[in-house]
């Protein structure tokens, strides 16, 4: 099982477990976390999953497409460097831990 840390605008924290393979996006939703919507339900054509990489796993999660990056400029909050789609995040043993902040808005 890998741990993903969902951690909200006000500081609060998620701990869940996924299996590998599937998305962050997928395990936020199956549980209900505030802030995840995946309108689209997870074929990139929204940007209401959108989630920023915590510094410490900043290049250890793979690269954005360049039709992620397109998505993602249409998205509510701003768009840094660590901004993703969760729908596009698999998990795998080496992201055991992951930690995702989720922005203050997704509309």
């Amino acid at each position: 099982m890998v741990k993903v840390t969902y951690r909200q605008p006000d500081g609060s924290e998620q701990t869940l477990e996924g299996k590998p393979g599937d998305s962050v996006m997928q395990l936020a939703i199956g549980a209900g976390v505030p802030g995840i919507v995946a309108e689209c339900g997870g074929s990139m054509a929204c940007a209401t999953c959108h989630v920023y990489v915590d510094d410490a796993w900043t290049g250890k999660t793979d690269t954005r497409s360049e039709s992620e990056e397109d998505m993602l400029d249409c998205a509510m909050a701003e768009m840094k460097d660590s901004s993703r789609l969760s729908c596009q995040l698999r998990l795998t043993e080496a992201l055991d831990g992951l930690v995702v902040h989720i922005p203050e808005e997704q509309f």
